[in-house]
């Protein structure tokens, strides 16, 4: 099985779980997640870690990264910020323009890229990220940790248009050095 897929699956799986934030009715059970974060905390994680779920299944399915490898200059994997420049700065990752994927029919989407968005979550450049479960006729099907208002993980579906940023593709059997 390709480690795309690999992801995918067990993207799936935990956002299914699910994560979430404090609720009304439950405390956070998102100590998993934080805990890969040495520097963060179940407070400042709060309704801001949908890069760090990206980062947790990455690490459940296998994938040997760093939270803060040395790519990420602004901030470690816990933000969408630091995935984009991690994909930038590694050469052996993919990485490709969201819009320029949209209008090219000849890009193949992955199970198990990551889609990086535009204005989605809080209105500003890169804040929101998920990782692709499938394509379903002009959507995509997504696990996201922190879907909305919810404050839960949850497996979304979205529409391929003008918020997607940019899909990073890390390649099967990927470690880090």
């Amino acid at each position: 099985m390709s480690t795309g897929k690999k992801l995918a699956q067990t993207a799936q799986m935990l956002a299914e779980r699910p994560f979430h934030g404090r609720t009304e009715d439950q405390p956070s059970n998102l100590l998993p997640i934080v805990r890969l974060f040495p520097k963060w905390n179940l407070e400042q994680a709060e309704r801001m870690w949908c890069a760090a779920f990206v980062y947790y299944c990455c690490i459940q399915a296998g994938f040997s990264i760093p939270y803060s490898p040395q790519e990420c200059r602004s901030c470690s994997l816990a933000g969408c910020g630091g995935w984009e420049e991690f994909a930038q700065g590694d050469k052996r990752i993919a990485y490709y323009d969201g819009q320029q994927a949209i209008r090219d029919a000849d890009f193949v989407w992955q199970e198990g890229d990551i889609l990086l968005y535009d204005q989605v979550f809080i209105n500003r450049e890169h804040d929101h990220i998920g990782i692709l479960l499938k394509l379903e006729e002009e959507k995509l099907v997504v696990a996201e940790g922190n879907v909305g208002d919810t404050n839960c993980s949850g497996v979304v579906r979205r529409e391929k248009d003008e918020h997607i940023r940019a899909i990073i593709r890390i390649p099967d059997g990927f470690i880090y050095e």
